[in-house]
């Protein structure tokens, strides 16, 4: 039976990137699960954003019909999508750890100068390991959702600006602050 490598180190060069800084990649720059077996249980928090961008026309009309489409309510919608995705983000992203959720919270918000529907995530859990990443799926799925309901009505929508805004519980700590 064959059995899978690495890629020669000429086609999978390290020497650029500094490994040690990256969780998922041992010394010799191979893929594996973080070990979180030696951490202690704490309580992690994770808020992420994103906006879904709208043509001004299409915005107004997706505003004045509160968010009702034929198939149904966006922002409800997008909201029970939010709530699968963080569920499931270890179906999802490689090497994340499933874990026993404590809260899923999205929140939506009409942005009248972006043109924008604003998405936000506040994941929770008591656990050896960060929530970050199912934050940022949430918002991520429930944007994708808006995108899926809206499309008929254009396609010139986007999707940006999903961010990690804070994370707290874990060995550090963090603020957005800005990319700039």
């Amino acid at each position: 039976m064959p059995t899978h490598s690495n890629p020669p180190s000429d086609q999978h060069p390290t020497t650029d990137l500094n490994v040690s800084g990256l969780s998922h990649l041992n010394s010799n720059g191979d893929i594996n699960m973080v070990d979180v077996s030696g951490k202690t249980a704490t309580t992690r928090v994770a808020h992420a954003a994103g906006q879904v961008c709208f043509p001004t026309d299409i915005y107004a009309q997706i505003k004045a019909a509160d968010g009702m489409t034929k198939k149904g309510s966006i922002t409800q919608t997008a909201h029970i999508a939010g709530i699968m995705a963080a569920k499931r983000t270890h179906d999802l992203i490689p090497l994340c750890h499933p874990l026993p959720l404590d809260k899923i919270g999205l929140t939506f918000a009409y942005d009248d100068r972006a043109n924008a529907i604003t998405v936000a995530a506040t994941v929770k859990v008591t656990h050896k390991t960060g929530v970050e990443m199912e934050a940022l799926t949430a918002v991520s799925v429930a944007c994708l959702t808006i995108y899926d309901m809206t499309k008929a009505l254009s396609h010139d929508i986007m999707i940006e600006g999903i961010h990690l805004i804070h994370k707290s519980g874990g060995k550090s700590d963090y603020q957005y602050s800005s990319i700039e």
